[in-house]
């Protein structure tokens, strides 16, 4: 490899690219010196720690590497004992933080089970030092001052110093407040000259105020005098702050000492944070590019699939499919001047040195290519490619030293081989180069004018012809290539566009031979029939590429609405097992309070038990209501309508109960589920067949027992919570026997008791409405109700 190709590749270009993404200058400056290398293995190991980052950023996001500097003068410093400054350490404490964060994020991809079997080892070996970097915390504040909590000595010398100088500004002040001194100073006010604390006395006042004078004013009418009262303290503060010095002196020494003894961590470290800069910025690059990593091969070969110019934007950039390899090792490129001959050239060029420095590139999945020891270029324009994309010189002095030193290993460029000269002469020397390179067998791509190479890249063996087109329709090349044809040179199109008079353009055409213009006419229909073939092929990949899309969408909503579907009914299901869990505890405490309210019986206990029944009901209405759509796995079941005293099935609870009641002019029975009693559509019941439970006796019993109750209960002499308790049970007891009327006696009195029965009925449930008797019903004296 050499500079020369280099710079007619516009590498260096690639490599600012490069450098900029990333943030150490020493991982700048190993970018700014790479050059593409020939060891395979290396080669190998660059591509493997790029795809590596790109895997890491895709994971896990930027890598957390601020910029450092470079810690190598100062360790070297460190390890001669030469005291650091507090910049010098600083930079350590910032460096060691940054190799905190990245072991941080390292541990971040771990978690997330992501394998980088070669950055791992970078990771591992990263030593944060810990023990350092606290240290210089809790030592250096910034590159001006160090902490007063570094040492002992130097938190008590500061303090010391703290208190004199309080002294002092106490002393002063209080001789500023003196009418003696006030008329010989300047202003009221204390200051410091040469680090010593001084008045501003007038000049004509120099002999009343005994003292040194440190300095004067630029008028001269101002004198800076220390007073001698505060001399001695000045010294005092003078020595200690000596003191303060000698110790920041010795603890900075220690301090680098300290860092001394880490050098070779330190020094390891700094590599290894380099190289990572080095390896994530080529990984950005790559994300950047929409770059994919291409297969080192080992048999000899380019094959760069949609291969893309990587300095040309992209939405301006054309891509094209570059092959050279098995049946030929030479490749000339033909086709008019500004068609992207040249592009072509070069893009194969800096592709080939980008992959051999690890770098990934702007072209299909699957493309690879084979290792090439040098790689020349004889490109004629010296401008930049991002400026002009064709050349049209030649030195056949660079030409010459490259036949010389070409070999099989080798990759050549040549650009308009042959041009300059008389045309015969020039492509009878192309054709001539282009046997000696073959039978050396050098890969070369090949651009030219010349029609003499067309024919001879078709007769020859292992060499191929291919082609940029141009649109003769809007003068504009359209910059793909094409392998397999030879292009065509549209020089009559071209000034026939241009206004060009036919008649001198049909003259021209009688100086060519008919082979001549028999090849160009074929050259012509091939190249029409390849676009017509390559539009219809695009068209039918555009259709399937949205069929595609289509599909993969419809699956995507098909297996959204499923996976809805699936939740809600998890959902639904979990919200019902919970108002279930929480009927169970709250039936639970209910009832533990209404035994514990019985045991006491206050007379507001009574009141007290009435509430917690009532709460116990409106939560039995809660459950109806709730637990309605709730399905499950149900019992066996008879077609048979259920009686009273029958084991149901509850449908929409999948709860079973024990009927207790016949259907009331709306079609709803009263059933006991558990220790509720909720009343039921006869419709939405099953009778239960089977082996009975041994509690179903037990509740036909109580079903019968109720079916032989009184019409009439009897309150008199009792307090009002005596009366609703009684009256609240004896109204379920008529409602299992199916009572349609029943009568209350509460007697008249002063009226308050039966003002409290009939608050009861008023919001009963079972009530369906109430009044006093008549005369011969007990009167005032008693109430009837009529039961739903």
């Amino acid at each position: 490899m050499n500079e020369k190709t280099f710079q007619v590749l516009e590498y260096h270009k690639i490599l600012l690219i490069w450098n900029s993404f990333a943030r150490s200058g020493s991982a700048k400056e190993r970018i700014e010196n790479t050059r593409p290398t020939t060891d395979p293995r290396k080669v190998e190991q660059l591509l493997q720690e790029t795809d590596e980052g790109v895997v890491a950023l895709y994971k896990n996001g930027n890598i957390p590497m601020a910029p450092f500097a470079d810690l190598r003068p100062t360790l070297k410093r460190a390890a001669i004992r030469s005291m650091l400054s507090l910049k010098e350490l600083l930079s350590i404490r910032d460096f060691l933080k940054i190799t905190l964060d990245v072991v941080h994020y390292y541990q971040d991809i771990q978690e997330r089970q992501t394998l980088l079997p070669t950055l791992s080892r970078m990771f591992d070996a990263l030593d944060p030092v810990s023990d350092l970097r606290r240290r210089i915390e809790n030592t250096v504040l910034s590159e001006e001052e160090i902490s007063d909590s570094a040492s002992p000595e130097l938190f008590r010398t500061r303090r010391e110093i703290h208190r004199k100088n309080a002294q002092i500004r106490e002393k002063l002040q209080s001789m500023i407040g003196l009418t003696a001194y006030q008329k010989h100073l300047q202003d009221n006010l204390i200051t410091i000259r040469q680090d010593r604390f001084v008045l501003p006395v007038k000049q004509e006042s120099r002999s009343s105020i005994p003292g040194i004078v440190h300095d004067q004013s630029s008028s001269g009418a101002t004198l800076f005098i220390e007073p001698m009262a505060v001399v001695e303290m000045n010294n005092a503060i003078r020595t200690l702050r000596l003191e303060e010095d000698r110790e920041i002196e010795r603890i900075l020494q220690e301090l680098t000492e300290y860092v001394g003894e880490q050098k070779q961590i330190l020094e390891y470290d700094y590599d290894l944070l380099v190289q990572l800069d080095v390896i994530f910025a080529r990984s950005r690059y790559a994300l950047e590019l929409k770059a994919n990593r291409p297969k080192l091969q080992e048999e000899r070969g380019i094959h760069f699939y949609q291969a893309r110019h990587p300095l040309i934007p992209a939405d301006e950039v054309v891509a094209s499919d570059i092959h050279i390899g098995g049946e030929y090792s030479i490749l000339i490129v033909t086709g008019p001047n500004t068609g992207g001959k040249t592009v072509a050239l070069k893009t194969t060029g800096l592709l080939c040195l980008m992959a051999q420095s690890g770098l990934f590139l702007p072209v299909k999945e699957g493309s690879s290519w084979s290792m090439f020891q040098k790689v020349y270029a004889d490109i004629g324009d010296e401008q930049s490619i991002e400026q002009s994309l064709s050349t049209f010189s030649s030195h056949m002095s660079n030409i010459v030293r490259i036949v010389e030193e070409a070999d099989q290993e080798s990759l050549v460029l040549f650009d308009e081989l042959g041009a300059g000269t008389d045309p015969v002469e020039g492509a009878a020397l192309a054709m001539s180069i282009l046997d000696h390179l073959y039978h050396r067998k050098v890969f070369s791509m090949v651009t030219t004018h010349y029609s003499e190479l067309k024919q001879y890249a078709l007769s020859t063996d292992g060499m191929e012809n291919a082609s940029v087109e141009f649109d003769v329709a809007t003068l504009r090349p359209t910059y793909r290539l094409t392998i397999g044809i030879p292009g065509k040179s549209n020089a009559f199109e071209i000034a026939g566009r241009l206004g060009l008079r036919r008649e001198i353009i049909d003259k021209a055409g009688e100086y060519l031979s008919e082979d001549t213009i028999r090849f160009e006419d074929v050259l012509h229909e091939i190249q029409e029939n390849q676009k017509k073939a390559r539009t219809e092929l695009e068209k039918i990949l555009r259709q399937k590429d949205v069929m595609e899309r289509e599909t993969v969408k419809l699956k995507q909503r098909q297996e959204a609405l499923e996976d809805k579907e699936r939740q809600a009914k998890e959902k639904a299901t979990m919200e019902a097992l919970q108002i279930i869990e929480d009927a169970k505890t709250l039936a639970g405490d209910i009832i533990q309070e209404m035994k514990q309210i019985k045991s006491e019986k206050t007379k507001d206990a009574f009141k007290d038990l009435e509430s917690k029944r009532r709460a116990l009901k409106e939560w039995e209405d809660v459950l109806s209501e709730d637990l309605g759509p709730i399905k499950r796995k149900t019992p066996s079941k008879t077609g048979r309508t259920p009686k009273p005293g029958d084991d149901v099935l509850i449908n929409s609870m999948n709860q079973k109960a024990v009927m207790l009641s016949k259907p009331d002019k709306d079609g709803n029975v009263l059933v006991e589920a558990g220790i509720m009693k909720i009343r039921i559509p006869l419709s939405d019941l099953s009778r239960l067949e089977g082996k009975k439970d041994p509690m179903a006796g037990g509740r036909r019993t109580v079903a019968r027992k109720a079916a032989s109750i009184k019409s009439s209960v009897d309150v008199r002499g009792m307090t009002g919570e005596e009366a609703m308790l009684d009256v609240e049970k004896y109204l379920d007891d008529a409602v299992l026997a199916n009572l349609k009327t029943v009568t209350i006696v509460h007697g008249k009195g002063t009226g308050v008791l039966r003002k409290t029965i009939h608050d009861l009925l008023k919001n009963h449930r079972s009530v369906e409405s109430y009044r006093i008797g008549a005369f011969n019903e007990g009167g005032d004296g008693a109430t009837i109700v009529t039961l739903k």
